[in-house]
């Protein structure tokens, strides 16, 4: 098997087992491995320290997949990885009354680049590391032997894979697709759309906070930012909001949200639906004089890189400056950060700030994250992402 040897001062990261080994750490390569070929990665006295996946053309040069000596990266290896995975969720699943869940987080999981959501019987893989490209018909395999009968479409188009020099993917692999995919979370049902939906179709990360929303709209007018297909809003009307404005650039996530509030037998005429930039419009229903009771905030991802963090932090402050001006005195603010380098401290930092531009008195009454079933890896601390707050605004 190809090998790379690790620089002795760069050990204890993957004694650690944290799961990347970056180019620098590298001091040798042997035998010319291949675009996401499986390798052994030893120290420079030959000592074995695991086995992992070769990137070439990433500063994430290796991957690793096992620690245990000897465990081939074979089917059996993916199923006994899926198996693990599904029981580690059991329970999540059974609590909230799950028919759509993450059901591998990628390192978190022990498999880096691999993500896999379920989709009531519906399951949409995302490979976005040449390891997993390279693995591709074990981990497919595996997944057919954990969930027989079940559909898989791919949704490997994300951009990161040019870094990892393989190409996008997208579409059907195994099975045939529903017309409609609907799944159930907490006994609110959503229209997941794989086929061209954002990521694999839907957020699930936000679920947890979805039910948090619920608890505070009672008899309140609430403003939903970036909605995409607006289950935000749908816990808000199941939690007796007296208005809904949903707020997106895409009609037709708007369309399915219209719709997903029909599914569920809600009332539509308490709903808007605008198509519009949010930053452009929050600026207009400020000059209008509009206010609400409650404002979700939960915008793309600002920063992909260090170098874009900066600019991020005015971003975000911006926009959470002028959701502050927007609310009525002890009015709620839920507001998110999904940028995995936007730490909670300088996330609640910037928040702050955009409350003393406002000039409101602002109290930070939960901490949000990722729900659940989005693990995250005591040797993975990247894993935890999405970082968020309740604030209460006077």
């Amino acid at each position: 098997m190809p090998a790379i040897i690790i620089r002795n001062e760069r050990v204890k990261a993957i004694t650690r087992k944290h799961p990347w080994i970056f180019s620098k750490a590298i001091k040798k390569i042997i035998d010319n491995p291949a675009l996401g070929e499986t390798i052994e990665i030893k120290d420079e006295d030959g000592n074995w320290l695991a086995t992992g996946s070769y990137s070439p053309h990433s500063q994430i040069r290796a991957r690793i997949w096992s620690f245990e000596q000897g465990e081939a990266i074979d089917h059996g290896f993916f199923v006994r990885r899926i198996q693990r995975a599904q029981a580690i969720r059991q329970d999540i699943i059974a609590k909230g009354q799950l028919t759509g869940y993450r059901l591998l987080a990628a390192e978190n999981d022990g498999l880096p680049g691999v993500t896999v959501d379920v989709f009531d019987t519906t399951i949409v893989i995302q490979l976005v590391s040449a390891g997993a490209e390279f693995q591709r018909e074990d981990i497919i395999s595996a997944l057919k032997e954990v969930f027989p009968g079940f559909t898989i479409y791919e949704r490997s188009d994300a951009d990161v894979r040019g870094k990892e020099g393989i190409k996008k993917a997208r579409g059907l692999v195994h099975g045939e697709l529903a017309d409609e995919i609907v799944i159930s979370e907490n006994g609110i049902k959503a229209y997941v759309d794989v086929e061209q939906g954002h990521k694999t179709g839907f957020y699930l990360d936000q679920r947890d906070n979805r039910a948090t929303l619920e608890t505070y709209v009672k008899d309140k007018s609430v403003l939903n930012c970036f909605s995409y297909t607006g289950t935000f809003g749908l816990y808000a009307l199941r939690g007796g909001a007296t208005s809904v404005t949903q707020v997106d650039l895409s009609a037709d996530a708007l369309a399915i949200a219209e719709r997903n509030v029909e599914l569920n037998g809600f009332d539509n005429q308490k709903v808007e639906y605008v198509k519009h930039d949010v930053f452009k419009l929050l600026r207009k229903y400020k000059e209008d004089g509009k206010k609400f009771d409650v404002i979700v905030m939960d915008p793309p991802k600002f920063a992909e890189s260090k170098a874009q963090l900066n600019g991020a932090c005015r971003g975000y402050k911006d926009i959470n400056r002028i959701a502050m001006e927007l609310l009525n005195p002890g009015g709620h603010l839920l507001t998110f950060s999904c940028s995995g380098l936007m730490e909670t401290n300088l996330f609640q930092k910037v928040v702050a700030d955009a409350a003393l531009d406002a000039n409101r008195d602002v109290f930070f009454k939960e901490k949000l994250s990722q729900a659940h079933d989005h693990i995250i890896s005591s040797a993975y601390p990247e894993g935890f992402y999405l970082k968020g707050f309740v604030c209460q605004v006077f």
